[in-house]
């Protein structure tokens, strides 16, 4: 079953403080708060990870409007799978979660992101970003 990693937790967080900034520097609002009460437990319990459904109703809220300002796919346009690899070279993703993107749910998206992130081994993270780099200069 696909959980919602820590750093997840973290970016949403940060989204929503940086979109509703507390009004005197200590209050959280409804959304931070929620979140952040998550993410306490999490670091409490010493998890990296925490199911979709052990969140809270406020806590997913926020976390999916956090997920809709997020690319939707991790995709480069070098499909390899297309190709034949089992693992693409452009996103990292497998075949099955290559065929299967447009019918994941938001969290077994953000797994498969967090795992491809982790590996670090596709092009969008290597190959791909230093040619972006290169440009810039």
């Amino acid at each position: 079953m696909p959980h919602i990693h820590i750093t997840d937790i973290e970016a949403a967080i940060n989204f929503w403080r940086a979109r509703q900034p507390s009004p005197d520097g200590v209050t959280l609002l409804a959304p931070t708060r929620a979140l952040a009460e998550v993410y306490a437990r999490m670091v409490y319990d010493h998890a990296l990870q925490v199911e979709a459904a052990a969140m809270g109703e406020a806590a997913t809220a926020a976390w999916l409007e956090w997920y809709a300002s997020t690319p939707d796919t991790p995709c480069i346009a070098i499909c390899s799978t297309s190709q034949g690899d089992e693992l693409c070279k452009g996103c990292g993703r497998t075949f099955e979660e290559v065929q299967l993107w447009p019918g994941m749910d938001p969290v077994e998206k953000r797994d498969t992101w967090h795992r491809i992130t982790v590996e670090g081994t596709a092009w969008r993270f290597n190959k791909y970003a230093e040619r972006a780099a290169e440009g810039k200069q």
